[in-house]
Formats: structure tokens, sequence, C-alpha cells
């Protein structure tokens, strides 16, 4: 069951949520940005070890606590993974302040009624009473949404509410991430159909287990502000989406109660190269900038 300090962290912690959960079809891309090139190792085994090795490297830095990081997300080799020794879900928890999340979705399928659901997920129960075991909190789970199409959008809100009740019965929070695209030709459509779909599920789901949303920062500011106030939502979360880091944080800003979950926009300034000095200046510049982002909000209009 989640640890009830994990629980206060999460529900009322200022900070934000970092997302070092690159999978396997990111990976190349991920490590050729941070100056390991495809061509410089040889399969899937040694891709891995080095990606676990930069994930290592954040994670152990010394600005990468949870002062201001107050949780991660995990791909499920990391998790499975070690640091100094420990369990990596155990290492953030115990020795760093962090709360241990899973990505646990496997890819999308193809786009369909303007939507890409999750790719079923095999063995699924078994994944989770696992991370239940090692510590991990919660789960984080991914669709993707290009255009306003109500039965898409629909179907990518059940899937992803269905998948949520079963992470639930294993004790762990569910983060549900129905992304809209932020290069969708209709983005403020989709959101309000997404925030209406959400809505509508959220209100008819049995039992009392809390979930938390990941979702793009949105075209209209607080267009979640509603949300946040529903009983069952323990956090309202923010992802990238591909913005630059400041163009990200400018929007965040502007979404009171909403903090970060970025991915690219955390990493995107790190090198293989640096010293570890240098790496950990640059991480924590882009830590308190995306704090401040998270924590630290615009006035709301009159």
């Amino acid at each position: 069951m989640a640890d009830a300090r994990m629980k206060e962290q999460i529900s009322h912690k200022p900070g934000f949520i970092a997302a070092l959960d690159q999978s396997g079809g990111s990976t190349p891309g991920a490590l050729a940005h941070y100056g390991i090139p495809e061509g410089s190792y040889h399969g899937d085994e040694e891709m891995f070890r080095l990606m676990h090795e930069m994930r290592s490297r954040i994670i152990t830095a010394p600005s990468f606590t949870g002062d201001k990081v107050i949780a991660a997300i995990l791909f499920e080799r990391t998790m499975d993974g070690t640091i100094e020794g420990k369990q990596t879900p155990s290492y953030l928890w115990e020795d760093r302040g962090i709360v241990p999340f899973l990505k646990i979705d496997k890819g999308l399928e193809d786009e369909k009624q303007g939507v890409r659901l999750m790719k079923p997920i095999p063995g699924l129960d078994t994944l989770l009473a696992r991370a239940a075991k090692l510590g991990i909190y919660g789960t984080k789970e991914r669709s993707v949404v290009n255009l306003p199409d109500r039965a898409g959008i629909a179907a990518i809100v059940k899937q992803q509410y269905e998948i949520g009740a079963q992470v639930a019965a294993h004790g762990l929070v569910p983060i549900l991430e129905p992304e809209v695209l932020v290069k969708s030709p209709d983005k403020a459509g989709a959101e309000a159909i997404l925030l209406d779909e959400l809505t509508k599920g959220l209100d008819s789901l049995p039992g009392d287990y809390p979930i938390m949303l990941k979702i793009t920062i949105p075209e209209k500011p607080d267009l979640y502000a509603g949300l946040m106030k529903h009983p069952r939502m323990q956090r309202i979360v923010a992802l990238s989406g591909g913005y630059p880091l400041d163009v990200a944080c400018e929007k965040l800003k502007a979404n009171h109660g909403m903090i970060a979950s970025f991915s690219r926009a955390l990493v995107d300034d790190l090198r293989a190269s640096m010293s570890d000095k240098e790496f950990d200046d640059v991480l924590a510049k882009t830590i308190a900038e995306i704090n401040d982002a998270s924590v630290n909000k615009l006035a709301k209009a009159a």
C-alpha cells in the first residue's frame, strides 16, 4: 500500500515531478542528444545500460533531491536497476526523499478517430504487484489525442480509467496521461472535449481510490481547475509536450495549482561530456526554473 508520507508529499508538497521514463523507442534519440550516438554502442542491453547510467547520474546529482523534485517517473528497467547498491525506488525515497512512480504503457496503437490508444499491456497485474513490493507509489500510462473527435476522445478516457482501476487494485495511484499533441490542428477544441469526458468519467468511477492526471499545458489557462477540486484528484501535473523549457515554464505559470512533470525539458541541456560539477550546475538551474514555474504563479486575471 502507498506510504502515508509519500501520499502527503504528492498531495501537498511544493515542487514538481521529474519524468525519467524514456522507453525503448525513444532511448536512442535521448542518448544521442545526451552525446552518445547510436553507432557507439551495440544492442539493446548496452543501450539500456548507458541509459541507466545517465539516469543514475541525474538521480545522484547533488541538486536532485526532494527539496524541489517531489517525485520521479521511472522506466521498468530503471525500476529494476540499482543505484549505489540499492534498488532504484528505495534509493530515490530513502536517500533522495523522492517518491517513485513507474511508467507502465507499452506504446501506442495507430491513430484512429483522431487518437492513439495504448497498446495492450501483457502481464500488467504481475508488473503492478512487483512494483508495489519494490516501493513504487503509483504508475503513469500515456495515450495521445490529436483531433477533437468526441468518439475517439471518449475511447481514450474510457481506456485510461479502466487501466487506472487495475492499477488502484494493487494499492498504487495511477497517473492518467491523455496527452493532447501541441501540434494538434485544433488543440483548444480537443482539450474542451477531453475535459468534458474526463469530468463525466471521474464522476461515475466506482470506489474511492485516488487518481492523478498528467496533461498537456492547455491553451486556455486554468482549464482543468475544476478537476483539481474533485475529491478523487490527488494532483494534476503538466507534461512539456515538446515545448522548449522557457515556453513550457511560461505557460505553466498561468495554470494555478498545476505542477510540472517534464521529461525532455528537464534533461535537454545535459551532456555526457560534462564534468560532474558542470552537469550538476546545469541540472540545478533547470530544476530551479521548473520548480519556480510549478510554485510561483502569475496573478489571476481580474
